[in-house]
Parts: structure tokens; sequence; C-alpha cells
């Protein structure tokens, strides 16, 4: 599938993302556990935090689901893998602290629904997520990853959402990231293998090869040691991905986005996928399962109910273009 060049357009350092999200309440354990979500659009929208979700369905589509590879259509379950790691709104755990929620569940469910079967929804180490598609213990994995270069060498994508980075910073740092120079001397907390470790550690060489200090990259186990760190003053700033971090800093009050960046570098937008092992016979039905959601406008109600319209795509493609293997 090829990509629209309509679709396809040039961000830069100081990507100005639409679907900054502005939370008015936390978690309210007297009506079931909610929180209010509002666009920069101004439209609101109550995020359900309870275990009774009422999620968004839609039905079977006998067409797509006939595409799927035998073997898991007489299964009847989709395998699916996300990170285990609380990532709000993009996968993390109800109230109850066992059941996960949020858009990527949320619209991994409604692909099954057209394919027919159900959703089971395993939560992994992220390193294990990989392991597992690799070994066919799952079938894809709906978990926030970037399609890039060096991953369409051992997975097929089909694309859903758009990736956006942020820069995270304690609250009244005075810091403002635009480019590389802004973190050079700085010490930054990022997720071990993950694309936003990719792009910090090509700014920090970038840095070194302009005679500037490189960056101090940190790793830590979860993120409540990342945020610990932010706040004690050992770390300068974290980078994650842009909803995470636009939920966080609006629900403690305790840290700001400082500056945003496409998941795919300055001169691409990065994609979100369903992901799954190469030539496995599964991309074409998740693709065409998120084109006929995206057509029949439960994809667009999943991503309105989590707050994250502006990060919706018009089509689901097949491996476009992604982050590159080195971009300096």
């Amino acid at each position: 599938m090829t990509t629209s060049p309509a679709r396809r357009r040039t961000v830069t350092a100081a990507l100005g993302l639409a679907s900054a999200l502005v939370l008015t309440a936390c978690a309210n354990p007297t009506d079931g556990g909610t929180t209010e979500v509002a666009a920069t659009s101004g439209a609101r929208t109550r995020i359900n935090l309870s275990p009774d979700q009422d999620r968004i369905t839609t039905g079977k589509v006998d067409a797509i689901a006939a595409e799927v590879p035998e073997k898991i259509r007489n299964r009847g379950t989709l395998e699916l893998v996300a990170s285990s790691g609380s990532a709000a709104p993009l996968t993390f755990y109800a109230t109850d602290n066992k059941t996960v929620i949020g858009v990527e569940p949320d619209l991994a469910h409604l692909v099954a629904d057209v394919l027919g079967l159900k959703a089971d929804i395993n939560t992994v180490s992220w390193e294990n997520i990989f392991v597992g598609l690799d070994s066919a213990k799952y079938d894809a994995g709906f978990s926030n990853i970037t399609v890039t270069e060096e991953r369409e060498e051992k997975y097929d994508f089909a694309t859903y959402r758009e990736d956006n980075l942020a820069f995270e910073a304690k609250k009244g740092s005075g810091l403002e990231v635009t480019g590389p120079a802004d973190v050079a001397g700085r010490t930054v907390a990022v997720g071990s293998g993950t694309n936003q470790e990719k792009l910090l550690v090509e700014w920090s060489k970038e840095n070194e090869k302009a005679g500037r200090g490189p960056v101090d990259i940190k790793y830590y186990q979860n993120d409540s040691d990342t945020y610990l760190a932010l706040q004690s003053g050992r770390i300068d700033l974290y980078l994650g991905p842009h909803p995470t971090a636009a939920y966080h800093a609006a629900t403690t009050g305790r840290t700001e986005v400082v500056g945003t960046y496409s998941g795919a570098g300055a001169t691409l937008q990065g994609l979100i996928a369903a992901t799954t092992k190469k030539d496995s016979g599964l991309v074409k039905p998740l693709a065409d399962a998120l084109n006929h959601v995206i057509e029949n406008g439960t994809y667009a109600k999943v991503l309105r109910r989590w707050g994250l319209s502006d990060e919706a795509v018009t089509k689901s493609e097949i491996n476009p273009p992604g982050l590159p293997k080195t971009s300096v």
C-alpha cells in the first residue's frame, strides 16, 4: 500500500500537536472512577477508569475475516500483546488494578470484532513483546509500537495512529526543547529499546559532532522511578510518548511538556501500528479491519473516548516508511 502525499507531511522539531490533553479532574471513586478530558478544540469527554469499560464494538465482516490465516480462525481468538507498564491513556490498569484498559486495547478489540475473533490481550515487559511475536506466541502487538525501518526487517505493520513524542520536565523548569542543542549536556531518561531511545542517541551523537556535550541518557525500570528522579532533580527531562506525558502532566500538576517531536524524525510523521511477525499472513486482514472501522466511524469514537482524536489517521497503511535506521 502506498503512502498518500496528502497524508504524509514534514514535521519539524517544534511540531505543534493539536491533541494535547487537558485533564480537569482526577479519578473519582464516587462516580465509578472517571476523569474528564478536553482536547484543544474545547470538546470534552469523560474517561471511564473502571473495569466495566462498556467498549465500543462493531460487527464481523465475513470477507475480511476470511483473510485471517486458518490456524487463527480455527482457534477463535486473536492473541494480542501489549506492554505491562501502566501508560495512560494508551494501555494501563483500571481502578481494580488488574483490568487492562486504554485506547490500544479498545482498538485491538475493535479489530478482533471485524475479524470475528475474541481478543485475548496478554501483557508482558516491552522486550518480551517482540520475543513473543518472533516465536509466534502472539499474533499481533497493539502497544504504541512505532514503524521503523529496522523493525520492518522482521515485522509487518498495519498503521492506526500518529506517533508523537514529548519531552517532559519538572513544572517551572524553564526548559524548552526544539532540537538536539537543547538537550546537549542534559540528563534525560528514556525507555530502553524504544524509538525514543534511538532518536535521543542520534541527537547525542549529533551534539558531539557539533562540539556540544552529549546527552547523559538514563534508564529506569518503571515510570514511578522515572518521575521520582525527575522531581528530585536527578534527571532534567523524560522523553516518552506524547499522550502519556500530557496525561501525566495534567493529572499530577507536577510536570509539563516542554517540547514535542515526531516519532519518525524531523522529516516524516511517525506512525503507530499493529505489529505482526514478517510474512505471518495477518497484516492484510489487520489493515483491512482497521480501514473498515475507520470508514464506519467506530475508530473515531474510540479515539474520541480517550481524548486522542487529533492522532487519527485517514487510512491504515501496510509497511509505510518509518523511522530511518540512521538520521545523522
